[in-house]
């Protein structure tokens, strides 16, 4: 389920999944949701394009540290590709 940011306090997040598009981050919520995992969604920039390189703006899915294999598995069940651990920032 969707949450604010100060619903999670002091807790560590995980950055799983970087949306490009509405209509992506909008499945990707829908997913989070329907498997009772808390979710932040903040929007922020990030680099793009393979000869174009630019800066974009995406929705950045973050969950609790602890639930983050859980939810990596979910998007990975779904066919959507999750940042790793060690893709984080």
């Amino acid at each position: 389920m969707r949450r604010s940011p100060e619903y999670f306090a002091d807790e560590d997040l995980d950055l799983i999944y970087i949306a490009k598009r509405l209509s992506e981050a909008q499945r990707v919520e829908g997913l989070l949701t329907a498997e009772a995992i808390d979710y932040v969604v903040a929007a922020d920039e990030y680099i793009g394009g393979v000869i174009f390189r630019r800066t974009r703006v995406g929705a950045f899915f973050y969950v609790r540290a602890t639930d983050g294999d859980r939810a990596r598995a979910v998007l990975q069940r779904h066919g959507y590709r999750p940042l790793a651990l060690d893709e984080q920032e």
